[in-house]
């Protein structure tokens, strides 16, 4: 069983009937679900995820003070650790995982400054250019079980999707220092002897390159360690999964130095035919670099598009 079954299982059978039988006041104003950090909220949870930070639990998502006060949260709080401590083969955990509480009772202003630095989800355009993929991830991903008055529905919704001037601007930056590492100065680096800095290279390459294609995606990338995972199961260029692996787990030696270009090329032309595609490039070569700034040019907004381009990454 998967932790988000798992959470709506636990909810369906023991939380809904707490929340219902002595909280139903409260119930216009909370929301119900599983949102935030862990694997199980994007659904890539499996056997060695239950080594931590695992268990049966949902999250009451309450508001502000002003609206339900310290003496509601807490009787809240109260009746969920009074549910029951076993389901389905699982245990709560009596610690904390690192980085907070994930399941119980959660102030959602909190929540959502914690995660995107505003506590009613609205960002301005600079805001979203700086805020880690994975946190916008952890505020839409996952499920609501039930939301009394929609709020974090319509929160959710909104921020869904990267604004587009936005996502281009991201883009443009992660091109850029996909051509730099992987088209211009790995070769140098393999010519010098510095194999060291050719795997940096490398990395540099790979990291930007899956950057640019959850961006092409329109998806928010996940945690680093989900992002090889996801990818391949994104609806565009998901076939470059195989050689991006290819080239972060094959050394430098240079019986493979050859290999490892060609798959940067092949990666960085396969790019750059779904940047054609998308329309968001009049450049006309295999350069990454005229591709970037192409992409900076379909920014509309004037004083995002004069930003440094690396602003987004």
């Amino acid at each position: 069983m998967n932790g988000l079954k798992l959470a709506r299982e636990y909810y369906e059978t023991y939380g809904k009937e707490m929340l219902e039988g002595g909280f139903s006041d409260y119930l216009p104003f909370i929301s119900v679900g599983l949102a935030g950090s862990g694997s199980e909220v994007l659904g890539f949870d499996d056997e060695i995820s239950r080594d931590h930070d695992f268990e049966p639990g949902f999250c009451i998502f309450i508001p502000s003070e002003d609206v339900l006060d310290r003496k509601a949260a807490f009787a809240l709080e109260r009746a969920y650790a009074k549910l029951p401590s076993e389901f389905n083969g699982f245990s709560r955990q009596k610690i904390s995982p690192a980085g907070g509480a994930r399941h119980g009772v959660i102030r959602l202003d909190e929540f959502l400054t914690g995660k995107i630095g505003n506590p009613e989800g609205r960002l301005s355009v600079y805001e979203w250019l700086k805020i880690p993929t994975q946190y916008l991830l952890e505020v839409t991903k996952g499920e609501l079980f039930y939301d009394g008055d929609g709020k974090f529905t319509k929160i959710r919704e909104e921020l869904s999707l990267m604004p587009r001037d936005v996502r281009l601007k991201r883009l443009a930056g992660h091109l850029l220092l996909m051509s730099q590492s992987g088209q211009y100065n790995y070769m140098r680096m393999v010519k010098r002897g510095d194999m060291a800095a050719a795997g940096m290279c490398v990395y540099e390459y790979v990291k930007n390159a899956v950057a640019a294609i959850y961006l092409l995606n329109n998806e928010y990338m996940p945690y680093y360690k989900w992002q090889m995972r996801g990818l391949k199961e994104l609806d565009i260029l998901s076939e470059l999964a195989l050689p991006l692996e290819f080239l972060i787990t094959v050394g430098n030696e240079e019986s493979y130095v050859n290999e490892k270009i060609d798959r940067i090329e092949l990666i960085a032309g396969t790019v750059i035919e779904e940047l054609i595609s998308q329309g968001i490039t009049e450049a006309i070569c295999g350069d990454l670099t005229k591709h970037a700034y192409s992409v900076n040019d379909y920014v509309n907004d004037g004083n995002l598009r004069n930003l440094n381009i690396l602003s987004g990454v």
